[in-house]
């Protein structure tokens, strides 16, 4: 009976720290998996951008709705579009203090 305490403690000892370790594993890869979605979207809109859409937008900093379905994937946040005569920047922050971080493009438009 001795004999069976000690497995299963040794068991025990070696199953709790890989229990923990997938736990931790798995959360990091759920935000990289949001950290690629808001990149490729925040890329893809700003392709739409370059390609003319910027002459709609003021100059300044406004909110910008996007028109991926993947948005619908990323934890709460917004995009802004910042616009300064052709020199344009969309970012996305999440609301999350503990979140992904931002995710900024920038680009100058010749």
């Amino acid at each position: 009976m001795v004999d069976l305490v000690v497995a299963l403690g040794i068991l025990a000892v070696a199953i709790i720290p890989l229990a923990v370790s997938f736990a931790h594993e798995a959360k990091l890869l759920h935000a990289e998996y949001e950290r690629a979605v808001a990149i490729e979207i925040v890329d893809g809109e700003m392709e739409i951008l370059a390609a003319g859409d910027w002459k709609n937008f003021p100059d300044g900093a406004q909110n910008y709705s996007v028109h991926a379905k993947a948005a619908a994937n990323l934890p709460p946040g917004n995009f802004v579009l910042t616009k300064t005569g052709n020199h344009l920047r969309l970012e996305w922050k999440s609301n999350r203090q503990a979140g992904i971080g931002a995710v900024t493009r920038e680009i100058t438009i010749k």
